[in-house]
């Protein structure tokens, strides 16, 4: 399973881990992501995402049912275009 978020996208970025002598060698910087449970009523069952932080701050302030509305629409217009 890849490592990015689904309700913002986030995804993992690329870098240089730079040592006491300076030396720099390649490392990822991953997104935090967590696995939640979510209750959709008007579904009456539950809804599994793995997400950031960012998007369980975004679920807090806009809700599920709106987010995931967001979700489909933008993988609609992915699929299209």
């Amino acid at each position: 399973m890849s490592r990015v978020c689904q309700v913002t996208g986030k995804s993992p970025l690329v870098g240089n881990k730079v040592s006491h002598a300076n030396n720099k060698t390649k490392r990822r910087f991953n997104p935090n992501l967590q696995e939640r449970r979510f209750w959709l009523e008007s579904e009456r069952r539950f809804v599994k995402l793995r997400i950031s932080t960012k998007g369980l701050r975004t679920i807090d302030k806009y809700g599920i049912e709106k987010v995931l509305k967001d979700i489909k629409k933008r993988e609609k217009e992915d699929k299209q275009g």
